[in-house]
């Protein structure tokens, strides 16, 4: 689990599929079994809390994404309504959403054009690549991998890269793009033999 403090009202939490195995939720649960989640948050919060070193009580907003490949973000902000001090509770209003894209951090360009060419052999074309804070990323959405089953595409690009908390919102905002929409056919094109 990775803890980032984003305001003094605001902090997000990272966990990989791993850590919620280790939590002992599964991705299924988390649709399924609300007061089970809500148990696992609650011990998510406190373990945050102590991270941060803020003491959490009252409403907390929590928005959940489901990450396809990289595992969960949780986004945390406590709520400004007026609530008693005297009150030591925690009460959350989750939101879940689930990601239709899958985003892994390269260390290497050499990496991002070997996984490149291996999804261009299972009939992936589509994809962006963008460089961001000393890293490689590579893009892509449901509609690119349509036709392959999820977890060879996870396997595959799990070889060549890391998985990564990044959006695709801040690689769009911030990032270099360095291939664009066809970025598999592009690696071909260039690279491949």
């Amino acid at each position: 689990m990775r803890v980032e403090r984003m305001s003094n009202e605001k902090f997000k939490i990272f966990l990989t599929f791993d850590d919620l195995l280790d939590r002992g939720l599964t991705k299924e649960e988390l649709w399924n079994d609300l007061p089970r989640v809500h148990r696992v948050f609650s011990d998510m919060m406190y373990d945050a809390g102590v991270e941060l070193g803020v003491e959490l009580s009252g409403m907390l907003l929590v928005q959940v994404y489901l990450l396809q490949a990289q595992g969960m973000l949780v986004v945390v902000t406590k709520s400004r309504e007026d609530i008693d001090e005297d009150d030591d509770y925690i009460e959350m209003k989750v939101t879940l959403d689930e990601s239709k894209e899958m985003i892994f951090a390269f260390d290497d360009f050499e990496d991002i054009i070997q996984a490149g060419i291996h999804l261009s052999e299972l009939g992936v074309i589509k994809g962006d690549v963008y460089y961001y804070n000393d890293n490689y990323y590579m893009l892509l959405d449901d509609v690119d991998i349509f036709h392959l089953d999820i977890e060879q595409v996870i396997a595959l690009l799990s070889e060549f890269s890391s998985a990564t908390a990044m959006t695709s919102h801040r690689l769009l905002e911030y990032g270099k793009p360095i291939m664009k929409g066809n970025a598999m056919e592009t690696i071909c094109k260039y690279f491949y033999e």
